[in-house]
């Protein structure tokens, strides 16, 4: 088991959240972002795994129904499973971020063809990172950056993020909080 995971695991809530995530039955479900990065951080500085942590977030992908009443009835059951959680659930269908991305956000927003891709569109490669359960108990690893820019802790934008814009004020953002981060420019 890598580092980052066993980091990530460290923190009762993403273990919890791992071990509940198959029983909101979605498909390709991933315990993605800054609960991951933020844990394996945390332990890299000799924090507590939980601390700083804004929210947990959750992706499927689902597009056999790509409309809000679909996600947000996923989004009720999440509720439910993890009410005893001290944790802000955030649950989002990778299907349907295009559709509403260029609203909220100001940017158009490719479709992605499954949950994975859209792991890879964070505004921070090395926060582009992702878990989930398998049913021999094991967990998978989704990087597809690697995972040694979040180790060495280098800070470098993602091209691949429909909103390229928004990688400055993360990276300054996490640098506050792990002021050994690097921002690194890219060429």
């Amino acid at each position: 088991m890598s580092d980052l995971v066993q980091a990530a695991i460290a923190n009762p809530i993403n273990r919890a959240i791992l071990t509940r995530l198959p029983m909101l039955d979605l498909p390709d479900p991933w315990l993605v972002a800054g609960s991951v990065y933020q844990s394996y951080w945390n332990a890299l500085a000799g924090r507590p795994p939980t601390e700083g942590i804004k929210d947990y977030d959750l992706f499927y992908f689902d597009p056999t129904d790509l409309s809000y009443d679909a996600e947000d009835r996923a989004l009720q059951r999440a509720r439910l499973v993890f009410a005893d959680l001290d944790a802000l659930i955030d649950l989002k269908n990778q299907a349907r971020v295009h559709l509403w991305y260029r609203d909220r956000f100001g940017v158009a927003y490719p479709p992605v063809e499954n949950a994975c891709a859209a792991i890879g569109r964070f505004p921070i490669r090395c926060t582009c990172v992702g878990l989930q359960p398998r049913a021999d108990g094991t967990i998978a690893l989704h990087a597809p950056y690697g995972t040694e820019e979040l180790t060495r802790g280098e800070l470098i934008a993602n091209p691949a993020c429909p909103d390229a814009s928004s990688a400055a004020a993360k990276a300054a953002s996490y640098q506050a909080r792990w002021p050994w981060l690097k921002i690194v420019p890219v060429d």
